[in-house]
């Protein structure tokens, strides 16, 4: 069952949405060269903190492995899941990947940026460009009556066109009272398949999109998932209400 939100828990989801969404603006204003992914990540913390809500991803527990960041920050041909590092610095041209996912008052806001420090490649810069606009192309199928595949195929067909591949390990989910609800929305497959789309549904839709091979692995850590043939990858993210006049982003800074 893919849980519908009520009016008052849906106002709950727009306070925490705000809040990973400014939490994950500031941060992004705050990446610059010669900085550690640990320096990221206690700031990260420190804005989380401050707004008065928690880290949803601090000790998450996968098997027996507890995530042990506050945030995930992925450089260059990490995928998703970095863990900040104090010998990892941000170089001009990379590409960072920042995951912000709060708790707040019992409810989740999840959001995903890649930001390009400086001046970089072209060939990355079209790669974060594209899997920006797959995202909102995905977004703009989260109607009522429709079903997850058509957000999937809307993703799919445009990366495809674009020459880039789609990450088939990872993929977007519900999200609400926890990180991770019913549905699973990939970012692959066909128009008209899957469950069908009701308002009050909050969905966290997601591309993570490599420049080259779609193919994954991880590194020593256990989370961090990397490109295996360690070429760029990009990742957007947003937190989205289906209402019965389409669409609303939560995750939107008024920073």
């Amino acid at each position: 069952m893919i849980p519908i939100k009520t009016e008052a828990e849906v106002s709950k989801m727009r306070a925490a949405c705000r809040i990973a969404a400014d939490v994950l603006e500031s941060l992004a204003r705050f990446v610059q060269p010669g900085m550690s992914t640990y320096d990221l990540d206690q700031k990260g913390k420190s804005l989380i903190e401050g707004y008065g809500a928690k880290s949803a991803c601090y000790d998450y527990k996968a098997g027996v492995r507890h995530y042990p960041a506050y945030t995930c920050i992925s450089v260059n041909e990490e995928v998703v899941h970095g863990i900040g590092s104090k010998t990892r610095m941000i170089q001009p041209g990379d590409a960072v990947s920042l995951d912000i996912c709060v708790m707040y008052d019992g409810f989740v806001g999840d959001n995903a940026r890649t930001v390009l420090v400086g001046s970089t490649h072209p060939e990355t810069a079209r790669l974060v460009k594209e899997t920006q606009t797959a995202l909102g192309l995905g977004i703009q199928e989260a109607r009522v009556g429709n079903r997850i595949g058509d957000i999937s195929a809307a993703i799919q067909k445009h990366i495809q066109a674009s020459g880039f591949s789609i990450v088939r390990d990872f993929v977007g989910h519900g999200v609400g009272r926890s990180m991770h609800e019913a549905p699973q929305i990939p970012n692959f497959g066909r128009p008209g398949v899957g469950p069908k789309l009701s308002a009050g549904m909050t969905l966290a839709i997601e591309p993570m999109v490599n420049m080259g091979t779609a193919a994954i692995e991880y590194a020593a850590d256990g989370w961090t998932a990397l490109t295996r043939d360690r070429k760029p990858s990009a990742h957007f993210e947003h937190t989205v209400l289906i209402t019965p006049s389409g669409p609303e982003v939560l995750t939107i800074s008024n920073l």
